[in-house]
């Protein structure tokens, strides 16, 4: 085993990590104050700053304009745009257009990749994955889908009931995931859907115990007697499914290298404030309980970034569908301990921590869906569990 970084991927993890304390920290406030009143002006120029400096979309290929990192690059820069919230924005790094992009790099037809990942790629668009539903519809289990699209002549009409659309509100297109069939594994079909097109309305946008931030805008969507072409087919009739797993493994990776990014900085900010701060006698750093809580957070980061590179390191030798367990374990740990971190980075700083003064408040608020978002805990712990009882999973690769 080689822990080492090759030196291109050294360079560049340095290089994402200077232009974040550099310029995207300074401007953090700026840009979240501006983004709630609509408007973009710092934010895009950044995003042209990330341009001149070759620091955009550098998950996607050369020919896109990025630099083909793969998972294991992608595993070192999204650490680092992740220290800040707004990060992975000014590098057209964020969910969902990330694993959009992806998803449209694979299986989008020429015609498809023109009119969607073009735009998406250079900034001018953003939009939103369309799975989730109300109770009755599909969560966690995507057998329940309700969403349907029935052919018409050569095209499709598509009725139906989302939300959790996570920035659909503001995207210019969709990716809507809808039962073509009854057919329990080839029933789901995805669809590339304009945000505009008739028949699409913006319910509200959910209010949730995070605040709304760039993208993480939760949209609630209806979709009535909607109009589709034959060209709207994205991949395959009765891929739905198929499509959207390859879509979330590595997209639960992504999130997992983000969350660590912050976990990472929280725990920095903890390390200035204990050292600092005296109680009792003597600094908050040399009290066996702070100790406690720091050396768990340590441990808890260091085994998520392993379990992140692990899983990485399987998908870019294409073992896409081995990787899926693993990916469950990492996107487990991985929101628990930064969840548990903030939670003890607020019992550090104690009056402080749960004021609007220090940010723990507002990122734990914006960490506690990850123990939901693309799958909850208790469907992850059953996945590991049921693989690792067949004999699939290994404790040691």
């Amino acid at each position: 085993m080689d822990f080492a970084l090759n030196e291109p991927l050294e360079r560049l993890r340095e290089r994402v990590r200077a232009f974040v304390e550099t310029h995207v920290l300074p401007a953090e406030a700026r840009i979240i104050e501006e983004d709630r009143a609509g408007d973009d002006t710092t934010l895009r120029a950044l995003q042209d700053r990330a341009r001149e400096e070759g620091l955009w979309v550098p998950h996607l290929p050369p020919e896109l304009g990025g630099q083909g990192l793969g998972p294991m690059g992608m595993a070192v820069a999204f650490r680092e745009m992740g220290r800040s919230l707004v990060g992975p924005r000014v590098f057209n790094c964020d969910a969902p257009d990330q694993g959009n992009m992806d998803l449209l790099c694979a299986v989008a037809t020429p015609a498809q990749r023109a009119r969607y990942l073009e735009p998406l790629v250079d900034g001018r668009v953003t939009s939103g994955f369309s799975m989730t539903e109300p109770a009755p519809g599909a969560g966690a289990d995507p057998s329940n889908l309700r969403t349907r699209a029935r052919r018409d002549g050569d095209g499709w009409v598509l009725d139906g009931h989302k939300w959790y659309t996570t920035g659909g509100g503001r995207a210019a297109f969709l990716i809507v995931m809808a039962r073509t069939s009854d057919e329990p594994r080839t029933g789901a079909t995805l669809f590339l859907v304009d945000r505009d097109a008739p028949g699409v309305e913006h319910v509200r946008d959910i209010e949730t115990m995070s605040e709304p931030l760039l993208a993480h805008r939760e949209a609630e969507i209806r979709f009535h007697g909607v109009r589709l072409g034959p060209d709207a087919v994205l991949g395959e009739v009765g891929q739905g499914f198929a499509l959207a797993q390859r879509r979330l493994v590595p997209a639960r990776l992504t999130h997992c290298m983000r969350w660590l990014g912050l976990g990472d900085r929280a725990l920095e900010a903890c390390r200035d404030y204990v050292q600092r701060r005296t109680s009792f006698g003597r600094p908050l750093a040399e009290h066996q309980q702070i100790q406690v809580m720091i050396a768990r957070a340590v441990a808890d980061l260091h085994a998520g970034n392993l379990m992140t590179l692990h899983c990485a390191w399987m998908l870019e030798r294409g073992l896409e569908r081995e990787a899926r367990v693993y990916s469950s374990m990492t996107k487990t740990h991985v929101a628990r301990a930064v969840l548990r971190l903030l939670d003890d980075a607020i019992q550090m700083h104690g009056g402080l921590g749960i004021s609007r003064d220090a940010p723990f408040g507002d990122w734990y608020r914006a960490m506690r869906p990850a123990r939901i978002v693309d799958g909850p805990d208790e469907v992850h712990v059953m996945l590991v569990a049921r693989e690792w009882l067949a004999g699939r999973v290994r404790c040691l690769w």
